[in-house]
């Protein structure tokens, strides 16, 4: 890997999988312990494929909120809230109570939402992509001027689909503002929205073209605003399926119900010096940071493995 292409890991699961509370809290706590940057979560309230699901999904930010006063340096955030799920002002003040409780730790990842079945399971909602990505700019654009304003003057904000009327702006979250990340694979919508918005840019289980393309969209549309795209942090994310050797790698590929033939092709899978070289190989287009998905959230060791055999190699 190029000695100018740090890359930082940080730890993403899935709960709607099946995992409760205290499950998220081993990860995360484990996590800060071993160094990784950050912990993530998904932002779902349905499981997806061939799975219980048990006992039933957490609340990503009721979650959140627990773990900012259960841990005390690691990064939090989700990949990626869908703005469907939760009114702006609701949202606005979720997201800055717990940046207040984390001691200003929280990124704050935000997208237009896509599993339909899971607003029909819980009565959320569910309009048309169009509309969901007008929901989207307006509350990137909402947050942006809730958090800059003023204590003490309230605001009003027009959106295409929500207006703020007479808003004080409260509470203010610690960091000014929180970083905000935007992700996905939109080819318009998407690239816009992060030169317009975010901070870091994320690119979610894709390969190394695809994910390369998506960040030269950003790069055109920070050119066409006028913007440094420099000032956009790059980050992708992949299924961690890392192993001291093949029988180490099988058994946890088989655990998550995968191949391990598959995993090296579409993630970050094999012994530590295959994963390092598959990291190097997003960090040479840019990527400066590499979410982990770590969907056996039971098998702590592979944490370890991973930030003692290649977290020191990036």
């Amino acid at each position: 890997m190029p000695s100018d292409s740090r890359v930082s890991l940080r730890v993403f699961v899935e709960p709607q999988q099946g995992a409760t509370y205290a499950d998220q809290l081993a990860v995360a706590r484990a996590a800060e312990d071993l160094g990784y940057e950050a912990f993530f979560r998904s932002d779902h309230y349905l499981k997806m494929g061939d799975v219980s699901g048990l006992p039933g999904p957490t609340d990503a930010w009721l979650t959140l909120a627990g773990l900012a006063r259960e841990t005390s340096s690691i990064r939090l955030g989700t990949l990626l809230t869908s703005v469907t799920f939760r009114h702006l002002g609701p949202l606005a003040i979720s997201l800055a109570q717990v940046d207040e409780m984390s001691g200003g730790r929280l990124d704050v990842g935000l997208g237009a939402g896509w599993y339909e079945d899971e607003h029909t399971a819980y009565g959320i909602p569910f309009p048309p992509l169009g509309e969901r990505f007008d929901l989207l700019e307006d509350t990137l654009g909402a947050l942006e001027q809730l958090w800059s304003a003023p204590a003490g003057e309230t605001l009003t904000v027009r959106g295409k689909r929500i207006d703020l009327v007479d808003s004080p702006g409260l509470p203010k979250p610690v960091q000014s503002p929180p970083p905000v990340i935007v992700g996905g694979h939109g080819k318009k919508r998407t690239p816009a929205l992060a030169a317009r918005f975010a901070d870091e840019f994320n690119v979610p289980f894709a390969d190394v073209d695809t994910v390369a393309t998506q960040y030269r969209r950003v790069d055109e549309a920070c050119a066409e605003r006028g913007r440094a795209p420099e000032e956009i942090i790059r980050s992708a994310a992949l299924v961690l399926c890392c192993g001291r050797d093949e029988a180490e790698i099988a058994r946890r590929a088989d655990a998550i119900g995968r191949e391990a033939d598959e995993l090296r092709t579409n993630g970050a899978a094999g012994t530590p010096a295959e994963v390092v070289e598959k990291i190097g190989r997003y960090a040479e287009i840019g990527a400066r940071r590499i979410y982990l998905q770590l969907l056996d959230m039971s098998d702590l060791d592979h944490l370890d493995l991973v930030a003692s055999e290649v977290a020191r190699q990036l």
